[in-house]
């Protein structure tokens, strides 16, 4: 069994937390009133206004003039998620984040020592809320994909375990886009096609699947099957460490997309400092309304983990590679791989001290945004707003 925790509206409780006079007011974490910037995160009380992640704002203005806009505090949520992956490292080594808010975690080798992986995700469930006052929803089932989906299957504070005589029965009528990849435009696609339940598209078969979709309609075809065979692998021993989203509606605003890259760039780099990595290789990933989707790389000269350096890559991979958008843009992620370990030597001296410079700058830029919040101090591109 996997367990999967995935922090509730995380960035805005965290905020709750620290200021209760927030409690039970639309708080969105991102942008400002005055429509700059685009939001990274919004708690329930104002999704209910249709304010969503990744939305610019000045539309979540208009939906609701009255929420408290916060700036984000990247570096003090990454010291909140440092307590909480040390509550994993309590149950298991076998720990993989997927971002500051959420991880997969095996811990069947734990099971002697602390119970079942249903209790022990019901112990780090407890333990989140009592030391750290947050609420995590949870999900445990035999793989990865399942787990995900469990974990948001009943949120927020949700626990849900699927066992293996329960996969078809609990995903036969879900709406077909459940399944990673899908979201709400691809269901229209479906839609079209007359499938709408999960258990609508497991009786296609994978050549019908993969001559509509190519390799996407096999990943498909394994969802809906309920299959997943990849292993929960820590950052440290991991070949590449990556972070994409799925957009709740597809974006086409390439300041907005460029916002969330940069947002996810600042994850993985935080991500490799924590486990003593540097990367030479980093990867763009955009998935378009009608599911194709593509990839772009570039090799570095010298392996880094700073964040300007891994930004202006990825950027420039956008710029020059990607743009301009030939359609609604409905995934994107930032992915680094060639890891090597930072006890490695550097043979070129240059790089070496830039490569210092560039972790000064990233501890001071941390230290500021954790105090001020982020936007008192910017990289050298501006985004527009």
């Amino acid at each position: 069994m996997i367990i999967h925790v995935d922090m509730d509206a995380f960035y805005a409780s965290v905020e709750e937390r620290d200021r209760p006079e927030l409690v039970g007011r639309a708080v969105v974490v991102g942008g400002s009133a005055d429509g700059r910037g685009v939001v990274a995160a919004a708690n329930y009380a104002a999704r209910t206004f249709g304010i969503h992640s990744a939305m610019p704002a000045a539309q979540a203005y208009r939906l609701c003039p009255q929420a408290v806009f916060l700036p984000p505090r990247i570096k003090y949520y990454a010291d909140v998620s440092r307590k909480i992956r040390h509550i994993f490292e309590r149950y298991t080594p076998l720990v993989e984040p997927l971002s500051l808010d959420e991880a997969f975690m095996d811990a069947r080798a734990s099971e002697r020592l602390f119970g079942s992986s249903e209790s022990i995700a019901r112990q780090i469930k407890n333990d989140i809320l009592t030391e750290l006052g947050l609420v995590a929803s949870v999900g445990v089932a035999p793989n990865k994909f399942l787990a995900k989906l469990a974990s948001d299957f009943d949120k927020p504070n949700g626990f849900v375990v699927i066992h293996e005589q329960d996969i078809q029965p609990f995903l036969d009528p879900l709406p077909v886009q459940r399944l990673w990849g899908v979201g709400r435009v691809g269901a229209r696609v479906f839609d079209e096609l007359g499938i709408h339940t999960v258990g609508q598209l497991r009786q296609r078969s994978k050549n019908w699947l993969c001559g509509r979709f190519g390799k996407f309609g096999e990943h498909l075809w394994q969802l809906a099957h309920g299959r997943d065979e990849r292993t929960v692998v820590p950052d440290r021993q991991a070949k590449s460490i990556s972070h994409e989203t799925t957009f709740e509606h597809d974006i086409d605003d390439v300041n907005v997309l460029k916002s969330n890259l940069l947002t996810m760039t600042e994850q993985v780099a935080y991500r490799l400092r924590q486990a003593q990595l540097r990367a030479r290789t980093v990867s763009l990933k955009l998935r378009y309304a009608d599911f194709h989707t593509l990839t772009r790389a570039h090799t570095l000269e010298q392996p880094t983990h700073a964040t300007d350096a891994l930004w202006a890559t990825a950027n420039r991979l956008l710029d020059q590679r990607l743009l301009p958008l030939s359609a609604p843009v409905r995934l994107v992620g930032v992915g680094v791989s060639a890891l090597e370990s930072t006890q490695t030597n550097q043979t070129d001296l240059f790089a070496q001290a830039r490569d210092i410079r560039r972790q000064d700058v990233d501890r001071l830029s941390d230290d500021i945004s954790a105090r001020f919040g982020r936007g008192a101090l910017r990289r050298g591109r501006t985004l527009k707003p």
